[in-house]
């Protein structure tokens, strides 16, 4: 992995319950490129992913929330 990183937050439109959240953040976790996913309960639509730029792209963080049957947009930081 290169020492690059970016960081991102994924928006979730849909009401999620914590095991649903967990679900997508190990999801995350296991895409190639993707450093850390966290999030908080106090402001669950939203999610932090730390990622490196030169291994995967920011459309596939997209890509994973809806194969969990979720709507997502990119909000940048």
């Amino acid at each position: 992995m290169s020492e690059k990183k970016s960081d991102v937050i994924l928006h979730i439109d849909e009401d999620t319950s914590h095991d649903q959240r967990e679900a997508l953040r190990d999801h995350l976790l296991q895409h190639n490129g993707v450093m850390a996913a966290s999030y908080r309960d106090e402001k669950p639509h939203l999610m932090v992913i730390e990622y490196d730029p030169e291994i995967t792209r920011t459309t596939d963080f997209i890509d994973i929330a809806q194969s969990s049957g979720l709507h997502a947009q990119l909000v940048g930081m």
